[in-house]
């Protein structure tokens, strides 16, 4: 039986995601937890996150997560971000004063300005909340049987811009264009929340049970 790791430090929708993997893979061994040895030993990593990155890195270090979500990467193994997973992989947030993230994928995390407007000149709210389109820039395994300019939903008030642009793999507009997915080799990262997008979260995740984390 295949399993799959969701690490547990603390901050994020652990059992949707779980919950949402059940459903379109049940023969799929599915475990919430922080045990290192655990995650090791799984087949693939989901590395969730929400809330404040402040909040979200000191629970990450204090289990330890940092290293064990970078001897997923490390391996080979299939790994996913989700939402602040995402952020936190980055190099820096300008969030709580500004926050040194995992620099596991080069670039910043910035804040959507309180003017944003968008293409008719009406007020953007932020946080950016609801669904909306998400470009595939670049060809991947995970977006499999998912048309181009589906929509997932989303919930930041932040939002990545990486340094590397060969690894924007999805972006999205919201008032400013903004990095919705990276990825890197055996890595997935995505701001967006699959567990909560319907068929196009659903066929993505089942896109990640089968990835053998190659390009």
């Amino acid at each position: 039986m295949s399993t799959l790791a969701i690490i547990d430090y603390g901050m994020g929708n652990l059992h949707s995601v779980a919950s949402a993997i059940k459903n379109v893979a049940p023969e799929v061994d599915v475990s919430i937890t922080a045990d290192k040895h655990v995650i090791a030993d799984a087949d693939r990593v989901i590395f969730p996150g929400v809330g404040a990155i402040r909040d979200c890195i000191k629970g990450i270090y204090d289990i330890e997560a940092d290293v064990m979500v970078k001897n997923a990467i490390a391996s080979g193994k299939p790994v996913l971000g989700i939402c602040v997973g995402l952020q936190a992989l980055m190099s820096h947030s300008e969030e709580n004063d500004g926050v040194d993230c995992l620099n596991v994928l080069p670039g910043n995390v910035k804040r959507f300005s309180s003017a944003l407007k968008d293409v008719d000149g009406n007020q953007l709210k932020v946080p950016h909340m609801g669904w909306n389109q998400v470009e595939q820039v670049k060809a991947h395994p995970l977006w499999e049987n998912i048309p181009q300019n589906s929509r997932f939903y989303f919930v930041h008030s932040y939002y990545v811009s990486a340094e590397n642009a060969e690894q924007v793999t999805g972006k999205c507009q919201y008032g400013v264009a903004f990095d919705a997915v990276l990825s890197e080799n055996n890595l997935f990262a995505a701001q967006f929340h699959p567990e909560k997008s319907h068929t196009a979260g659903l066929q993505l995740l089942q896109n990640f049970v089968r990835w053998n984390g190659t390009v």
